[in-house]
Protein backbone atom coordinates (compact mmCIF):
# COMPACT_ATOMS: atom_id res chain seq x y z
CA UNK A 1 0.00 0.00 0.00
CA UNK A 2 2.85 2.35 0.88
CA UNK A 3 4.48 1.75 -2.54
CA UNK A 4 1.19 2.55 -4.32
CA UNK A 5 0.82 5.78 -2.37
CA UNK A 6 4.40 6.80 -3.18
CA UNK A 7 3.84 5.97 -6.86
CA UNK A 8 0.66 8.07 -6.95
CA UNK A 9 2.38 11.01 -5.24
CA UNK A 10 5.30 10.72 -7.67
CA UNK A 11 2.90 10.76 -10.64
CA UNK A 12 1.05 13.77 -9.23
CA UNK A 13 4.31 15.64 -8.66
CA UNK A 14 5.58 14.74 -12.13
CA UNK A 15 2.29 15.96 -13.62
CA UNK A 16 2.46 19.29 -11.82
CA UNK A 17 6.11 19.75 -12.81
CA UNK A 18 5.27 18.94 -16.42
CA UNK A 19 2.45 21.45 -16.27
CA UNK A 20 4.81 24.10 -14.91
CA UNK A 21 7.43 23.19 -17.52
CA UNK A 22 4.86 23.58 -20.30
CA UNK A 23 4.22 27.08 -18.96
CA UNK A 24 0.46 26.54 -18.81
CA UNK A 25 -1.77 29.21 -17.39
CA UNK A 26 -2.08 29.43 -13.64
CA UNK A 27 -5.72 30.03 -12.74
CA UNK A 28 -6.33 32.42 -9.87
CA UNK A 29 -9.88 32.81 -8.54
CA UNK A 30 -10.69 36.34 -7.39
CA UNK A 31 -12.87 37.25 -4.43
CA UNK A 32 -15.56 38.50 -6.83
CA UNK A 33 -15.85 35.19 -8.69
CA UNK A 34 -13.65 35.87 -11.74
CA UNK A 35 -10.77 33.66 -12.77
CA UNK A 36 -7.53 35.32 -13.83
CA UNK A 37 -5.25 33.27 -16.11
CA UNK A 38 -1.53 33.99 -15.91
CA UNK A 39 1.35 32.51 -17.87
CA UNK A 40 5.01 33.40 -17.60
CA UNK A 41 6.76 34.82 -20.67
CA UNK A 42 10.40 35.67 -21.33
CA UNK A 43 9.91 39.31 -20.32
CA UNK A 44 6.91 39.22 -18.02
CA UNK A 45 3.45 37.72 -17.73
CA UNK A 46 0.64 37.02 -20.14
CA UNK A 47 -2.74 37.81 -18.57
CA UNK A 48 -5.50 37.54 -21.21
CA UNK A 49 -8.09 39.22 -18.97
CA UNK A 50 -5.90 42.35 -18.85
CA UNK A 51 -4.68 42.35 -22.45
CA UNK A 52 -3.77 45.82 -23.73
CA UNK A 53 -3.77 47.43 -20.27
CA UNK A 54 -1.05 48.57 -17.92
CA UNK A 55 -1.15 46.07 -15.05
CA UNK A 56 -0.30 46.64 -11.41
CA UNK A 57 0.28 43.28 -9.72
CA UNK A 58 0.74 43.84 -6.00
CA UNK A 59 1.54 41.34 -3.29
CA UNK A 60 0.16 42.84 -0.11
CA UNK A 61 -1.32 42.16 3.32
CA UNK A 62 -4.23 43.30 5.43
CA UNK A 63 -1.90 44.06 8.38
CA UNK A 64 0.70 46.02 6.40
CA UNK A 65 0.48 49.82 6.95
CA UNK A 66 1.96 50.85 3.55
CA UNK A 67 -0.29 48.28 1.83
CA UNK A 68 -3.33 49.80 3.52
CA UNK A 69 -2.21 53.30 2.55
CA UNK A 70 -1.95 52.21 -1.11
CA UNK A 71 -5.53 50.95 -1.39
CA UNK A 72 -7.26 54.36 -1.79
CA UNK A 73 -4.75 55.31 -4.51
CA UNK A 74 -5.44 52.11 -6.43
CA UNK A 75 -9.21 52.54 -6.02
CA UNK A 76 -8.97 56.08 -7.45
CA UNK A 77 -6.70 55.03 -10.29
CA UNK A 78 -8.96 52.16 -11.38
CA UNK A 79 -11.81 54.68 -11.69
CA UNK A 80 -9.64 57.28 -13.38
CA UNK A 81 -7.99 54.96 -15.90
CA UNK A 82 -10.90 52.66 -16.64
CA UNK A 83 -10.07 50.52 -19.67
CA UNK A 84 -6.37 51.46 -19.51
CA UNK A 85 -5.31 50.06 -16.13
CA UNK A 86 -5.88 46.71 -14.43
CA UNK A 87 -4.97 45.89 -10.86
CA UNK A 88 -4.51 42.50 -9.26
CA UNK A 89 -3.85 42.38 -5.54
CA UNK A 90 -2.64 39.10 -4.11
CA UNK A 91 -2.97 39.03 -0.33
CA UNK A 92 0.02 37.16 1.12
CA UNK A 93 -0.54 37.29 4.89
CA UNK A 94 -2.92 34.32 4.69
CA UNK A 95 -6.01 36.21 5.84
CA UNK A 96 -8.96 33.78 5.75
CA UNK A 97 -11.03 34.33 2.59
CA UNK A 98 -14.21 35.28 4.42
CA UNK A 99 -12.33 37.98 6.37
CA UNK A 100 -10.50 39.11 3.24
CA UNK A 101 -13.80 39.48 1.37
CA UNK A 102 -15.24 41.56 4.25
CA UNK A 103 -12.05 43.65 4.29
CA UNK A 104 -12.24 44.27 0.53
CA UNK A 105 -15.90 45.28 0.83
CA UNK A 106 -15.18 47.61 3.77
CA UNK A 107 -12.31 49.31 1.87
CA UNK A 108 -14.45 49.49 -1.32
CA UNK A 109 -11.74 47.74 -3.30
CA UNK A 110 -12.77 47.92 -6.97
CA UNK A 111 -10.00 45.78 -8.42
CA UNK A 112 -9.31 42.06 -8.48
CA UNK A 113 -8.12 40.47 -5.23
CA UNK A 114 -6.89 36.91 -4.77
CA UNK A 115 -6.45 35.18 -1.41
CA UNK A 116 -3.11 33.58 -0.59
CA UNK A 117 -4.84 30.22 -0.16
CA UNK A 118 -5.60 30.30 -3.90
CA UNK A 119 -2.28 31.75 -5.06
CA UNK A 120 0.50 29.98 -3.15
CA UNK A 121 2.08 28.37 -6.22
CA UNK A 122 2.01 31.66 -8.14
CA UNK A 123 3.46 33.58 -5.17
CA UNK A 124 6.35 31.08 -5.03
CA UNK A 125 6.84 31.40 -8.80
CA UNK A 126 7.08 35.20 -8.61
CA UNK A 127 9.37 35.05 -5.56
CA UNK A 128 11.81 32.78 -7.38
CA UNK A 129 11.63 34.56 -10.71
CA UNK A 130 11.86 38.12 -9.34
CA UNK A 131 14.20 37.39 -6.45
CA UNK A 132 11.53 38.70 -4.10
CA UNK A 133 12.22 37.92 -0.43
CA UNK A 134 8.67 38.48 0.84
CA UNK A 135 8.70 42.16 1.89
CA UNK A 136 5.38 43.85 1.19
CA UNK A 137 4.00 45.67 -0.56
CA UNK A 138 5.77 44.26 -3.60
CA UNK A 139 4.58 45.73 -6.89
CA UNK A 140 5.17 44.53 -10.42
CA UNK A 141 4.12 46.89 -13.18
CA UNK A 142 3.51 45.41 -16.62
CA UNK A 143 3.19 47.36 -19.84
CA UNK A 144 0.18 46.71 -22.12
CA UNK A 145 2.13 43.87 -23.80
CA UNK A 146 2.76 42.13 -20.47
CA UNK A 147 6.43 43.04 -20.15
CA UNK A 148 7.65 43.85 -16.64
CA UNK A 149 8.68 47.49 -16.61
CA UNK A 150 9.40 47.79 -12.91
CA UNK A 151 9.48 45.87 -9.64
CA UNK A 152 9.23 47.79 -6.39
CA UNK A 153 9.29 46.86 -2.73
CA UNK A 154 7.42 49.51 -0.78
CA UNK A 155 4.73 51.99 -1.66
CA UNK A 156 5.05 54.25 -4.69
CA UNK A 157 3.36 57.67 -4.66
CA UNK A 158 0.20 57.96 -6.76
CA UNK A 159 1.74 60.61 -9.05
CA UNK A 160 4.55 58.17 -9.95
CA UNK A 161 2.04 55.42 -10.70
CA UNK A 162 -0.05 57.81 -12.80
CA UNK A 163 3.02 58.84 -14.79
CA UNK A 164 3.66 55.19 -15.65
CA UNK A 165 0.07 54.72 -16.82
CA UNK A 166 0.18 57.95 -18.83
CA UNK A 167 3.54 57.04 -20.40
CA UNK A 168 2.21 53.71 -21.64
CA UNK A 169 -1.31 54.74 -22.64
CA UNK A 170 -0.47 58.11 -24.13
CA UNK A 171 -3.41 59.88 -22.54
CA UNK A 172 -4.00 61.68 -19.32
CA UNK A 173 -7.20 60.74 -17.54
CA UNK A 174 -9.69 63.08 -15.92
CA UNK A 175 -9.37 63.47 -12.20
CA UNK A 176 -11.75 61.52 -10.00
CA UNK A 177 -12.94 63.02 -6.73
CA UNK A 178 -12.72 60.68 -3.77
CA UNK A 179 -15.95 60.25 -1.84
Amino acid sequence: MKKILIALLTLALAGSLAQAADNDYVKLPTLNGKTIHIKGTDNGLEIPEYKGKVVFLEFWGTHCPPCLASIPHYVDMIKKYKGKLAMLGIEVQNTPKIRLKAFADEKKINYDVVAYQDAGYFVDYIAKRAGWKGSIPFLLILDPKGNVITMQVGMLPQNVLEKVVNDFTGKKAKSVARK
